[in-house]
């Protein structure tokens, strides 16, 4: 009898124990896997239309989930798109916005940056119990008053741990690349210093060959005002790759300058290690890559073997850590409660070219501009690819409207987090990528070139169109070229901007590359198109009170009464000693990386 009750028994037991395995399972958080790559042209990937450049590894994430074909960065430029990438919000809203020539950070020891009242998607995950990491490029700022206080880091900003560019990786980083910061202003104080030195050795032999009487206090004023000049351009100027080019391990520099050539694969590893030590823990990884942004990267195991000379080989270098990052999730078990997320923080670099490597920036695809060319499609349009095996159903394309700043509500709501929050001007993913529904919450998308409102997207109710209207778009140098050659990046305001009345439009489902501007007479809705989008705007700018402030009169949404403070002005932008990140004792910074961290 007893026999017989023991088969039985054992069995309920074991179902049981199965039952609360499968439960845990199902009650386990979902880890993220966020990777951004740098300038990359939406063109630049085979799932999206290449077909002469191998991106085999990034295709695969494509085919086993979701491919989004309409995905909208907030802004053209890295600052502004990955402080709305971050925030979830319009960079505006944080005054991550510029009404000059500067649209980015351009020193580690400048002041600006993203304020500590603004919330990231990693510190939400975080106080949801989430260990967080960012392993990469920032971009958004260190310190706010002294050097140490660190109130723009990520550490501050809702990530556990961080590895990797405070700043960005730029030219300055490696010799003989040229300077990508105040290039026209460095020659100017270059010169006036030059004068100055030519006027103290004129002064001088004056005084020696007895042709004039020349008073001491003179060459003495003149000898501190040679100091002086030389000091204000070489300084700041001269000394970047040590300002600006380090890396840090949280809060403490670890290399100073940094070694270029050795950091995609110390970034990588970095990457793998943080999640390979949490494993048994729910995770957010921000994967912020080094590529594709210049100076190009020269690893021997890519050299020469892509078709489109340097640029291509860094392409494939992308696509075989993409590969080896998704190895790493697979490997460890971690794939059917991973959600993997690829994508660039806008277009490719149009302008960007050598004339002994050819093209430096990306391809974007069948679409217009690239960088810093406002609302042009090709600088806004970016990759976006979704994989969750076993949640997301394999080779999935999604071809409504989406941003950048949805990835914030949509980990939000994975993570189950539903406390009150602020404004957000992005939408959960999770309906669309499920197919629980086909349509897009966004109905308007606004386009800004800096501070200034460029130009609205309108997806209407029962209609494939998307209407695109443009206020002002960037004037082109020389004229009739596709870019801003002579300023290398366009800007977005005074006489570098043309201003349309009535605006430029636009339907992208017919017309993708914005190439046959509608009017009265081809498009019998025309009237209704800038009318609806004329209260969107109003809408819209109702939103932004008390958020940022202007006195600009040149876009529609310049006229909002505005309270936050900005952060790309001068003089949070230039360069401050007191605030310069340093390992060592200032200005003598200088530092190598532990070998064994490697």
């Amino acid at each position: 009898m007893r026999s017989a009750l023991l088969g039985p028994l054992l069995l309920l037991l074991l179902l049981a124990a199965g039952m609360d395995v499968r439960g845990d399972e199902a009650d386990k958080k979902p880890n993220f896997v966020l990777m951004m790559v740098d300038d990359l042209g939406i063109g630049d990937i085979g799932c999206y239309g290449n077909d002469t450049i191998r991106t085999p590894n990034i295709d695969r994430l494509a085919s086993e989930g979701v491919k989004l074909t309409q995905h909208i960065a907030a802004a053209p430029l890295c600052t502004p798109s990955r402080a709305a990438f971050m925030t979830g919000r319009y960079s505006l809203r944080s005054g991550m916005v510029s009404t000059g020539r500067v649209q980015v950070l351009l020193f580690l020891g400048g002041s600006g940056g993203l304020p500590p009242t603004e919330t990231t998607f990693a510190k939400r995950l975080q106080q949801q119990g989430y260990t967080t990491g960012l392993v990469g490029k920032w971009h958004l700022g260190v310190n706010c008053q002294h050097r140490g206080d660190h109130c723009h880091h990520p550490n501050q900003h809702g990530f556990s741990y961080f590895y990797g560019l405070p700043f960005t990786l730029f030219n300055d980083c490696v010799p003989g690349h040229g300077s990508d910061v105040l290039a026209d202003l460095q020659h100017t104080l270059r010169n006036l210093s030059a004068l100055v030195a030519v006027g103290l050795v004129t002064v001088v032999c004056v005084r020696l060959c007895g042709l004039f009487e020349v008073r001491l206090w003179l060459l003495v004023l003149l000898f501190l005002l040679c100091i002086l000049a030389t000091a204000v351009w070489y300084v700041p100027f001269m000394l970047l790759p040590t300002w600006n080019c380090i890396i840090m391990r949280n809060q403490d520099v670890i290399e100073q300058p940094m070694t270029v050539e050795t950091l995609p694969q110390r970034l990588l590893s970095e990457a793998q290690n943080f999640i390979k030590r949490n494993v048994d823990h729910p995770f957010l990884l921000f994967f912020s890559l080094a590529h594709i942004h210049t100076p190009l990267f020269t690893n021997p195991a890519f050299a020469g073997k892509s078709r489109h000379g340097l640029y291509g080989d860094n392409l494939e270098e992308v696509d075989w850590i993409i590969g080896k990052m998704t190895e790493t999730v697979d490997s460890l078990g971690l794939a059917n409660n991973t959600l993997m997320y690829f994508t660039s923080d806008h277009g490719g670099h149009l302008e960007d070219g050598d004339p002994r490597i050819g093209q430096k920036g990306g391809w974007n695809s069948i679409y217009k501009g690239g960088k810093a060319m406002g609302g042009w499609e090709g600088g806004i349009r970016v990759p976006g690819i979704f994989r969750w095996p076993g949640r997301l159903a394999p080779g999935r394309v999604v071809d409504e409207p989406t941003s950048l700043m949805d990835l914030y509500p949509t980990l939000k709501y994975l993570a189950e987090d539903t406390r009150p929050d602020r404004q957000s001007d992005g939408y959960n993913l999770m309906p669309l990528l499920e197919g629980k529904t086909v349509r897009s919450e966004h109905e308007f998308m606004f386009h800004y070139c800096g501070i200034y409102l460029n130009a609205v997207r309108w997806h209407p109710q029962g209609s494939d169109s998307v209407f695109k209207v443009h206020f002002f778009t960037p004037n082109f140098s020389p004229p009739g070229a596709v870019g801003c050659y002579d300023t290398k990046v366009c800007l977005c305001h005074g006489e570098h901007v043309t201003h349309h009345n009535p605006p430029l439009l636009y339907d992208l489902f017919h017309d993708p590359s914005e190439s046959r501007p509608l009017t009265r007479e081809t498009e019998p809705r025309y009237a209704e198109i800038l009318e609806q989008t004329a209260r969107a705007v109003e809408t819209h700018k109702s939103t932004l009170i008390n958020e940022q402030a202007s006195d600009d009169t040149q876009s529609p949404a310049s006229t909002a009464a505005y309270k936050v403070q900005g952060q790309m002005t001068w003089d949070k932008i230039l360069w401050r000693p007191w605030l310069q990140p340093c390992c060592g004792t200032f200005p003598f910074c200088g530092c190598k990386e532990d070998a064994t961290h490697v």
